[in-house]
């Protein structure tokens, strides 16, 4: 199986269960990152910064990303174009089937239980995007000292954008992606 097709089959799979949008499909792109030389935990890293600053949809833009990084513009149109294909096969499913599926019971019961997934797997995608940008693990590691766990200065921008963004709920997310992307380049 070339490289290519097997990338598109991982961005498949990732559009096909990463349920409750962008922030679902980290899971499946951390996985990516240990299994295949694609990219590194760093580089998901960046995807993340360039996806949330972005226009579009996160995982969509983490797919396009992924694929010009990997094969360049083939790969970005390849990997997109895999990631969105699952929603498109769904929703013509769904369509076509509407009246059958709005009133089912079994449906109506799926749902409710894929709620409490999608939080758990968002939460999950949180735990790693806190992980790589708040906690310094390998110097932790490396030195042993509860002191070098955290990075200080973006455990501090972390916490200001929090509580920031947790008060004032009107200003526009990309205010307080832009503050952070300032903040990192002043003090990280």
């Amino acid at each position: 199986m070339s490289d290519l097709f097997l990338l598109c089959w991982e961005f498949f799979k990732a559009g096909l269960f990463a349920v409750g949008g962008g922030l679902a499909t980290l899971p499946f792109i951390h996985e990516m990152a240990r299994n295949y030389d694609w990219f590194t935990e760093a580089d998901v890293a960046n995807m993340i910064a360039v996806s949330e600053s972005t226009p579009g949809p996160m995982g969509v833009n983490m797919a396009t990303f992924a694929g010009y990084k990997t094969y360049g513009i083939p790969g970005a149109l390849a990997t997109t174009f895999s990631v969105v294909l699952p929603s498109y096969i769904v929703i013509i499913v769904i369509a076509k089937f509407l009246d059958k599926f709005s009133e089912n019971p079994h449906v109506i019961d799926a749902f409710y239980g894929l709620r409490p997934a999608v939080c758990g797997v968002v939460l999950s995608a949180w735990l790693s995007i806190f992980r790589i940008a708040v906690l310094t693990l390998p110097r932790f590691q490396e030195t042993g000292a509860w002191a070098d766990l955290v990075n200080p200065a973006a455990a501090v921008i972390f916490v200001l954008l929090f509580v920031l963004s947790s008060r004032f709920k009107r200003v526009p997310p990309v205010a307080f992606i832009a503050s952070g992307a300032l903040l990192g380049i002043l003090f990280l």
